[in-house]
């Protein structure tokens, strides 16, 4: 078994120490956040993932999973899984990978192997880590072997992906490579596919700039549909009756840590992203959007109360990172509205209040994120509390005969029919 080292213990170094540890490696996880660490020492965790807290439990009893605010200088392997977020200007902020691999430097010696699986900008491996590892004296590719190999895991799913999904391996050389598919072995039953450090960096990237570009596409349509009187939701379960159609659904908006950002990372390398460029830029017009829609349905901003349900970049999740609906709450909030926020998953990042008390003396209802938790509400007594009785659902979640029924009028993003 290995000594590993991985650095940032967040939605995705944590979940990977735990993987490791729980198949009896000595895992230190190192990060900054003392927060995250005590927690961590303490066999529990700071964000919400399912399986993940018994996991994290099982693993640090058993005394496999250990971590600490320095960087260990005595383990075999050091996994880098810090953020990788972007600047005002778009552009990749590549601060924490800069820093995580310069505390790697001093801790390392002849045969240890360096991982990135920060998602990051092609070439940086190459022109970020490998000058500053070059620092160690170690010859890199032989004594110091180096490769990236990005996560691909589905937050709500990450344990059983880590450990089913199938696996990219780019080492700087194809000793790193084979060294690194070894290490991932021990908990990955998928294909682990070896290849160069640059390409792995692309194929993360593609694979979250295709969804993107999928989702943009519906986005448009919804603005489409509106625009010319019919109902996207309608189009899109018709068109995907063709065997090589498969349109994605619409929303306000795309979020997270990778699919919001990472197209943003071959935009900035490459004057040709020029049909991702458009798609981010549609993708992030779509808060805007909701927002005039909202306007036009109660008539005018400012001095208006609005609830909105839901504000994670996905359901059943407590990660609000880029996501769309916090930015349409803040596009909101700088109009002048009063703004109730209701979201169960997030309380712990957000000042919100429960289903029913965040419709008190609202003028229209916002359905942000389809969280099963707003299933089955009483529509009746949801309405009956509200100034006005509006409901904007932007996820076709809710049924429009159930909202109709209550005496609210059901208003549906992307259908034009009204």
């Amino acid at each position: 078994m290995k000594s590993i080292c991985v650095i940032g213990i967040g939605y995705v170094g944590l979940p990977t120490a735990a993987m490791f540890a729980s198949k009896g490696h000595r895992v230190v996880g190192y990060d900054l956040n003392e927060k995250a660490v005590n927690a961590l020492n303490k066999g529990e965790i700071i964000i919400e993932e399912p399986g993940l807290g018994d996991l994290v439990k099982d693993v640090v009893a058993k005394g496999f999973l250990t971590a600490q605010t320095t960087c260990p200088d005595d383990c075999d392997v050091y996994i880098i899984a810090v953020p990788t977020p972007i600047n005002p200007d778009k552009t990749a902020d590549m601060r924490f990978v800069e820093s995580a691999t310069r505390a790697v430097v001093p801790c390392v010696r002849k045969g240890c192997i360096v991982i990135l699986e920060s998602t990051s900008p092609p070439r940086t491996v190459e022109d970020l880590m490998l000058p500053i590892l070059k620092e160690t004296g170690l010859e890199i590719g032989e004594e110091l072997l180096v490769a990236h190999s990005p996560e691909r895991i589905l937050p709500g799913r990450v344990i059983e992906e880590l450990r089913t999904n199938s696996r990219i391996v780019g080492g700087i050389n194809e000793k790193s490579s084979l060294a690194v598919k070894e290490v991932y072995q021990s908990i990955v039953e998928g294909e682990i596919h070896i290849t160069t450090s640059t390409t792995a960096e692309m194929c993360k990237l593609m694979e979250n700039t295709f969804r993107d570009v999928n989702i943009a596409l519906a986005n448009e349509l919804a603005k489409m549909s509106e625009e010319l009187g019919v109902n996207a939701w309608e189009v899109i379960r018709l068109a995907n009756c063709h065997p090589r159609v498969n349109i994605l659904n619409p929303g306000p908006g795309v979020g997270g840590h990778c699919i919001a950002l990472d197209p943003w990372f071959l935009v900035e390398k490459s004057k040709n992203a020029k049909l991702i460029h458009q798609a981010r830029l549609n993708n992030d017009s779509m808060p805007e959007f909701v927002r005039d829609k909202i306007e036009k349905i109660i008539g005018g901003l400012n001095g208006k109360s609005v609830a909105i349900y839901g504000v994670t970049y996905k359901p059943n999740i407590d990660d609000v990172r880029e996501s769309p609906v916090m930015h349409l709450v803040d596009l909101l909030k700088n109009a002048g509205v009063n703004v109730n926020i209701c979201d169960p998953h997030a309380a712990e990042k957000i000042e919100g209040k429960g289903i029913y008390e965040a419709a008190e003396g609202c003028d229209i209802l916002v359905l942000g994120v389809n969280h099963d938790e707003f299933k089955n509400v009483d529509f009746a007594k949801l309405t009956a509390k509200m100034s006005a009785k509006n409901i904007l659902d932007t996820r076709n979640f809710w049924s429009k005969a159930d909202v109709e029924a209550s005496g609210a009028k059901y208003y549906l993003l992307g259908d034009g029919n009204k």
